[in-house]
């Protein structure tokens, strides 16, 4: 057996796999991304925080999936950076929406759907990803993520639509006014995130009617926007990752039932899928 290293890279934090001799380690870093960082910032991350971590193990196979990377030039940055790190290893470098296709549908034929601070989907057809329905990003698209998601809990707080209850309990969670919220918005980097922060609230206050509606209407604004326009949704498991769609796995269930779609698997991660597909690989 080979031992091999597998990371899922986001844009705060990657996840290391290390499988040695059957036994399977966790390593976390610092995100690697050409998109945050240089290549010489990411040099510095592998040999400051990975390789200690590995100790005398020798490395023959590297699998990494992060965002940006459906970038050729990011990817091919990050191939060679990881090269030098590992001269002997044989790299592979692929975005994250092949990492979850891979981690949820295997060698198997489906949709692979995630949902995390942004959201994006494809159908896969076991081997390449076929279709991809465009993501927009947090300004125009990102339907059902935590960025959309976040983003109904401000403007329902904003435009005084939450009852007494829930507008007490916002000023209560989050320490926000008008203007702090607005400068975050358009003045601070990374304003998806900052509104993803908000869909913590809906998970916190589950059963208020206001609270579903805003869940219900997230997600089903993906399943409309996106799912439906493959026809293979119709004929193929429906697959999710992400905290946002492992969180409301009850919702997603109530939607596929109404839309008669096939529900496939749920993760909140893709390492254990990952770690499958390549053990078995």
């Amino acid at each position: 057996m080979q031992t091999i290293l597998i990371a899922d890279s986001g844009s705060t934090k990657c996840e290391w796999s290390l499988l040695l001799k059957g036994k399977k380690k966790k390593i976390i870093t610092p995100a690697i991304s050409p998109y945050f960082v240089s290549a010489e910032e990411m040099s510095q991350i592998l040999k400051a925080k990975l390789l200690p971590k590995i100790g005398n193990a020798k490395i023959e196979g590297i699998y990494f999936y992060g965002t940006g990377l459906r970038d050729l030039d990011n990817a091919k940055s990050m191939k060679s950076t990881l090269k030098k790190i590992f001269p002997a290893a044989s790299i592979e470098v692929n975005h994250d929406l092949m990492g979850a296709a891979r981690a949820l549908c295997g060698k198997e034929k489906g949709i692979a759907c995630i949902l995390g601070t942004g959201s994006n989907s494809c159908y896969y057809n076991g081997k390449k990803i076929e279709k991809n329905s465009p993501g927009l990003g947090y300004v125009l698209g990102d339907e059902g993520s935590g960025s959309y998601l976040g983003k109904k809990v401000i403007q329902y707080y904003l435009y005084k639509t939450f009852d007494e209850d829930l507008h007490n309990a916002f000023e209560k969670r989050f320490n926000e006014t008008h203007d702090s919220i607005l400068h975050n918005v358009y003045k601070m980097p990374l304003p998806n995130r900052y509104l993803a922060s908000f869909a913590i609230f809906l998970a916190e206050n589950r059963g208020h009617f206001m609270i579903e509606n805003i869940i219900e209407d997230g997600l089903n604004d993906f399943f409309f926007t996106h799912l439906y326009k493959y026809k293979e949704s119709w004929t193929k498991p429906i697959h999710f990752i992400g905290s946002i769609a492992f969180g409301f796995r009850d919702v997603l269930k109530e939607l596929c039932n109404t839309y008669e779609l096939e529900l496939g698997k749920v993760l909140k991660t893709p390492m254990p899928g990952l770690i499958e597909y390549h053990q078995k690989k």
